[in-house]
């Protein structure tokens, strides 16, 4: 039996078996996305604020659109820094949400990026983010504590890879 699809439904961890995704995901409505794990030059991640919850910049996939490319353009739109590196792909997770009245399965890709010294970041505001911040090695864990259980299965996949 092939590895199990790991889904995020309200914040807990469903196992769906590969025989069975084909038939899980038709209750869905499947949208791509992809993301960044940014670090900066002093060693800092990067974390935005939004719905109440610490994230990590990520978004839709646009038509034609490669997920590194995605990735690249989310962070710089939703953070406001340029000059960004792609490094290695990272795990990928799924997590479902309501639009409306309507179910989503959202599929990210993510990958580890990197930028020179410590820019300034803006917040892409009209997407419902009120902070960007740098947060170093310190305050980390009290940050991904506020964060979705997606973010949290990023970082310490990420983490122990290191």
């Amino acid at each position: 039996m092939g590895q199990k699809y790991k889904v995020f439904i309200k914040d807990k961890v469903t196992l769906v078996d590969p025989e069975k995704w084909s038939s899980f995901c038709a209750g869905y409505r499947i949208v791509e996305a992809a993301g960044g794990l940014v670090r900066n030059g002093r060693g800092e991640l990067l974390f935005i604020f939004r719905n109440g919850m610490w994230d990590l910049p990520k978004g839709k996939m646009e038509k034609g659109e490669r997920p590194m490319e995605t990735a690249l353009r989310e962070v710089e739109e939703e953070c406001g820094v340029s000059g960004l590196k792609i490094g290695r792909a990272l795990s990928d997770t799924y997590h479902t949400y309501l639009e409306g009245k309507e179910p989503i399965l959202k599929k990210t890709w993510w990958f580890e990026m990197s930028c020179e010294g410590s820019p300034a970041l803006v917040p892409q505001q009209e997407e419902g983010i009120t902070e960007v911040r740098w947060v170093d090695d310190n305050a980390l864990d009290e940050v991904v504590q506020r964060s979705y259980q997606s973010i949290k299965e990023v970082i310490q996949s990420w983490k122990s890879s290191v």
